[in-house]
């Protein structure tokens, strides 16, 4: 073992575990467990430290390594641990210096203050260990604050690549063999508005796909929809690179959760953008992230959020049961007890594998672009399962007749050309 890099928590980390390892790698750091932890719930903290833990006995000569949100955060916490030899904040984890350092093991800890951070350094990642789609940040940070999210304190304000590190890094990755590039970062409908002139997400785009003709699939992580520009709904109207295929931070489906939770849109919004979309892309699917048993949420409430699902269509759910981050000001609001939070997180699942099973069963009799994910399953365009049987080439995007589905996944063949 050189540097294992085990990353938890969203797309983001996917990417910047990359960079970690060319850094520790860069530094001389050998013998490594580098956690990139999550602090977006107290239960993906909890299976940090656990896999902190197991990491410890299994491998009891090792150096191990905690960063990412959790380490930004909770810095303390994880100097307390045992198992723990090093701890590396946010503002610091792609350099390689700090690696350095811990290889000369000069240093504990290394968490400076994430809200001094005013750029977002660039790395160009020459791919994915184990991944057949690539993830590029465009940009990190937020400048919201929500009243349950942790977040803003793990990441720093809101801060955008340049087009031009963009291109350049998706370029190096569509040579390197990758035919589908994800754009990741915390906020990432807030691209450009730190930039010269009047960058925007669909801007970049724009840009990004004309200087890179070669890419055949683009692909978003979560958005915000009520920031969502003309550009970027231009493009899912007449580019068909774009993939259609939408996750969205919707969080409720309730006006007054919402303005609890201080965010940006109503219920009305959430209907009228997917509405607008599917009027533009036809085919388009919506994922979305949403939390169960914000405090004070009623019965009556929940409902709306529950209804929400069918309303609009929601398919690959991220759900929540509300988690208190301290320091947040919902932490501070009158709490749904547990139980109820973890009862309506399993109703809005049920809602979502519904969704997810009717959805399937209209794909039977398609034809699909699938990108392959291994030897034997791939993902079509809105990002469904598709079983292939096996000896398929991991990162090919194949034509696919769709011959059956069950409640989770489709079934199909490749068609054979003429």
């Amino acid at each position: 073992m050189s540097v294992e890099i085990i990353n938890f928590g969203c797309r983001l980390n996917t990417y910047e575990g990359e960079v970690i390892r060319d850094q520790a790698q860069k530094a001389g750091l050998q013998d490594a467990i580098i956690f990139n932890s999550c602090t977006v719930t107290a239960e993906a903290e909890r299976q940090v430290r656990q896999a902190i833990r197991r990491a410890r006995r299994e491998h009891p000569a090792a150096k191990i390594i905690v960063t990412g949100c959790g380490a930004q955060v909770h810095p303390e916490e994880y100097k307390g641990m045992e198992e723990v030899d090093h701890v590396l904040g946010n503002a610091d984890k792609l350099k390689a210096s700090p690696y350095l350092a811990f290889a000369r093991d000069e240093e504990k800890a290394i968490v400076n203050d994430i809200h001094s951070v005013r750029e977002t350094a660039s790395h160009l990642v020459a791919g994915f260990e184990g991944i057949a789609r690539a993830f590029v940040q465009v940009q990190n940070g937020c400048d919201h604050r929500c009243t349950f999210c942790i977040i803003p304190f793990g990441r720093g304000p809101s801060r955008s690549v340049t087009l031009a590190d963009i291109v350049a890094q998706v370029r190096a990755l569509v040579e390197a063999g990758y035919n589908e590039v994800v754009l990741t970062g915390v906020d990432i409908t807030d691209y450009g508005k730190d930039l010269p002139g009047t960058s925007t997400l669909g801007g970049m785009m724009k840009r990004l796909l004309a200087l890179v003709p070669e890419l055949p699939r683009l692909r978003l992580s979560s958005i915000d929809a009520v920031e969502v520009d003309s550009d970027t709904m231009d493009l899912l109207a007449t580019e068909p690179r774009l993939m259609p295929h939408l996750h969205l931070s919707v969080q409720a489906g309730d006006d007054m959760v919402l303005k609890r939770m201080k965010r940006r849109h109503s219920r009305a919004d959430i209907i009228s953008f997917c509405a607008q979309v599917r009027r533009l892309r036809p085919d388009v699917v919506f994922g979305a992230d949403l939390i169960a048993g914000f405090p004070t949420e009623s019965e009556a409430m929940f409902e709306n959020t529950l209804r929400l699902v069918g309303e609009v269509g929601l398919t690959w759910l991220h759900v929540f049961p509300y988690s208190a981050r301290s320091g947040t000001p919902a932490a501070r609001m009158p709490q749904v007890p547990k139980a109820v939070r973890k009862e309506r997180a399993s109703r809005l699942r049920e809602a979502g594998k519904q969704q997810v099973a009717a959805y399937l069963a209209s794909q039977v009799g398609t034809v699909q672009r699938v990108l392959m994910e291994n030897e034997h399953t791939g993902r079509t365009e809105q990002y469904a399962p598709v079983e292939m049987g096996h000896g398929h080439q991991t990162g090919a995007v194949m034509e696919v007749s769709i011959t059956a589905a069950n409640t989770s996944m489709l079934s199909g063949m490749p068609v054979m050309a003429k």
